[in-house]
């Protein structure tokens, strides 16, 4: 079965969504006092290019390796990752944890 065409309305959100993710990250980094050098070798990354193009929304992180970036940025893993849900998947978040889960996530990603 073929997928159907993207919509550009939801190809927009899920960008803007990607480069609020990024913000996040990079937010985070920052607090932990790393570069990002620094965090791509305490994630086992061989090149620091990959942490640049998540911060700048361009990429997304893996599920497998969620728990080594929390960890490597000194924050729960199951807050980091149900953080990063919210901006990757934010039907799926919606679905999991209730519309006003989402709508309290939006107010704090914007904050």
């Amino acid at each position: 079965m073929p997928r159907p065409a993207t919509d550009p309305a939801k190809a927009a959100h899920i960008k803007v969504l990607r480069q609020q993710a990024g913000r996040w990250l990079k937010t985070a980094r920052e607090q932990a006092g790393l570069t990002q050098a620094e965090l791509a070798e305490k994630v086992g990354l061989r090149y620091y290019t990959f942490v640049s193009q998540v911060e700048s929304g361009l990429g997304r992180l893996p599920i497998e390796t969620q728990g080594a970036w929390a960890q490597a940025l000194g924050l729960e893993p199951g807050d980091f990752a149900k953080t990063l849900l919210r901006y990757y998947e934010p039907e799926l978040y919606r679905l999991l944890f209730g519309a006003e889960a989402a709508a309290s996530g939006q107010d704090r990603a914007a904050g």
